[in-house]
C-alpha cells in the first residue's frame, strides 16, 4: 500500500474550511463509495491498547432519527444531515474483552494466544488496578472521542460536514436504539453530510487563541 501524503497547505486548507455544521443540505446524501471510506475510519480508530471499546450506530430509519430529533433538544441536524452516527461506549469493560481482543490479535496476526499472555495480564492489571483511580466507563469514552476526531478531521480532508453533539439523552437514545440490552452506551453524535448554502455559521472566522497562547515549547 503506498503512501500519498497530501500537502501540508491542503491539510490546514480544509481543517480551516470544517466547522460544527448547523444548518445541513437535506437533499444531498454522501455517495456510498464515501462513505465506506469514512465508515472504515471509524474501523481504523486508534485506542488504548487497541481494545476499541465501542460501537458506532449509523442511524438511517427515518423515522427513528425523527424520533431521536426530541431527545436532542430539538435539533434537527440528526434529522437533516445525510447520514447520523452515534458513537458509543462498551459499558464496563473487563477481563472478558480484553480476552476477545487477545483472540482476535492471534487470529489475524496467526500467533499463538499464549505468547499473548503477558499483554493480555498486563491490560487486565491496568483497568482491575490502575496506578491511578479509574473510572473504566469514562476511560472508554475517551476512546470514543479518539475516534470521533479522527472520523471528523478524515470527513474534512473529503469536503464532508460534520457536527459534533453532545446535547442529547443519552439515556433516552440507549432505549430508542436498543443499546442498554447490548451493553453500550451513547456518549456522543456526529451528524454527517454536507452544509446548506444559507448556514450562516459556515463563513464565520474561526475564533481560536493565537499560536502562542496554545502551543508551548520547552
Amino acid at each position: 500500500m503506498s503512501n500519498e501524503p497530501i500537502s501540508p497547505k491542503n491539510l490546514l486548507q480544509q481543517l480551516h474550511w470544517r466547522y460544527a455544521t448547523k444548518k445541513f443540505d437535506t437533499t444531498k446524501k454522501i455517495p456510498q463509495e464515501i462513505w465506506q471510506s469514512l465508515e472504515q475510519t471509524l474501523v481504523l480508530a486508534p485506542s488504548s491498547f487497541g481494545i476499541q471499546p465501542w460501537k458506532f450506530i449509523v442511524v438511517s430509519d427515518p423515522q427513528i432519527r425523527q424520533q431521536l430529533v426530541e431527545h436532542t433538544w430539538g435539533q434537527t441536524q440528526v434529522v437533516d444531515a445525510s447520514h447520523l452516527v452515534v458513537l458509543a461506549i462498551k459499558k464496563d469493560v473487563d477481563a472478558g474483552d480484553v480476552d476477545r481482543y487477545l483472540r482476535s490479535m492471534s487470529e489475524i496476526r496467526q500467533v499463538p494466544i499464549e505468547g499473548l499472555q503477558g499483554l493480555g495480564n498486563m491490560i487486565k492489571g491496568y483497568l482491575s488496578n490502575s496506578p491511578y483511580p479509574l473510572d473504566v466507563n469514562a476511560w472508554s469514552a475517551r476512546q470514543v472521542y479518539l475516534a470521533l476526531g479522527q472520523f471528523m478531521t478524515s470527513a474534512a480532508m473529503l469536503g464532508i460536514d460534520t457536527c459534533p453533539m453532545e446535547g442529547f439523552n443519552p439515556a433516552k437514545y440507549d432505549e430508542v436504539l436498543g443499546l442498554t440490552k447490548q451493553g453500550y452506551s451513547a456518549v456522543v453524535l456526529c451528524p454527517t453530510g454536507y452544509r446548506a448554502e444559507d448556514d450562516k455559521y459556515a463563513v464565520l472566522p474561526k475564533v481560536r487563541y493565537p499560536t502562542s497562547d496554545v502551543i508551548q515549547y520547552v
